[in-house]
């Protein structure tokens, strides 16, 4: 840093400022430090910095697993916020291990960050309390969740079982049948499911339980499902896919067969995405707004960064199911 102010003509004070607040120094003097940080390759001691301040510039998110392209959304509408706000994000995979997402939190307290984002409301009792007693802001995204540990942005996956269970029946769908992958480890899946046979025994719909099924995730599980079902109980109208890769599969199999989709069999998934949108016959969906979360879920963290009390800890972006030639029109 002495280099750094010796080169730019200021205090070693001044350096400090302007790394630290740019706004704080005038735009030559930042420009003259910007070059000389440029001509010498300093680089700060961000642990140093982190020891003084007690907060880092790094932000953490814990995802189950950075195969899922569903993130992807989110991770950006996180980056984008984060790194107009001089943040930078750090992403780990917990594998939808509660154990391994109880070290990753452990290590990013450690390293004093200035914020985590966790996809998950589900979480080991340590978990928890590491992250309430250390005051670092802690956002918790993939369900609503009552009782927050610290703030949570998210949707409800129990209202949006029930509403794609309502499309179908207002579709004039009267025999169901449900595939997801393992809830056990997934609250989110568990909830979807819980909603969807809510509603449909709330109107008296036919659906039994070993046309309820979990499965393994992909495309060829997804027609196996589909194969599995209409052996069991030909008779089935409509079946909801709690994953796109799984509706998808199911699709491909209807084709293989010959069977005519929505004329014969419904389905209906969850998740948009270009897959969705463009498989032939395009499948009618639950969508959730995966990056407005990632920017919701930034922006609260910078806020709190910055010291801003939030009005609201609990934030609904609610869902939307959306139409399409995989399910006929609703009856009127």
């Amino acid at each position: 840093m002495k280099d750094v102010a010796r080169l730019a003509g200021v205090s070693t004070m001044t350096v400090s400022r302007a790394m630290r607040s740019p706004g704080s120094v005038s735009p030559e003097v930042l420009a003259s430090v910007r070059a000389a940080i440029e001509a010498s390759g300093y680089v700060p001691n961000r642990i140093a910095g982190n020891l003084s301040s007690n907060r880092s510039t790094l932000v953490a998110l814990v995802v189950p697993s950075l195969r899922n392209a569903l993130y992807a959304e989110t991770i950006k509408g996180i980056s984008e916020v984060l790194t107009r706000n001089g943040l930078h994000l750090m992403i780990s995979d917990s594998g939808l291990d509660l154990e391994e997402e109880e070290k990753l939190v452990a290590e990013y307290i450690s390293l004093r960050v200035g914020g985590v984002i966790l996809h998950n409301t589900k979480h080991t009792p340590r978990t928890v309390t590491m992250l309430r007693n250390s005051g670092i802001p802690c956002v918790e995204t993939g369900n609503l969740s009552v009782d927050p540990i610290d703030m949570v942005v998210s949707y409800s996956n129990y209202a949006a079982g029930k509403a794609i269970a309502q499309h179908l029946l207002e579709c004039g769908y009267r025999r169901f049948a449900f595939a997801s992958l393992p809830v056990a480890g997934s609250d989110r899946l568990r909830e979807r499911r819980n909603g969807f046979l809510a509603e449909l025994r709330r109107a008296g719909a036919g659906i039994t339980p070993e046309l309820v099924l979990e499965v393994e995730p992909g495309l060829e599980s997804g027609g196996r499902a589909l194969a599995y079902i209409l052996e069991k109980s030909p008779s089935v109208q409509a079946v909801f896919f709690a994953g796109d890769v799984l509706a998808a599969g199911a699709i491909f199999e209807c084709q293989r067969r010959g069977i005519a989709v929505p004329e014969r069999i419904a389905v209906a998934a969850s998740d948009d995405n270009d897959l969705m949108q463009n498989i032939v016959p395009p499948i009618t969906t639950v969508a959730f707004p995966r990056y407005e979360i990632g920017v919701r879920s930034a922006s609260m963290i910078v806020a709190r960064t910055k010291g801003v009390v939030l009005p609201v800890s609990n934030v609904d972006v609610g869902f939307e199911v959306i139409q399409r030639g995989s399910t006929q029109a609703p009856v009127r």
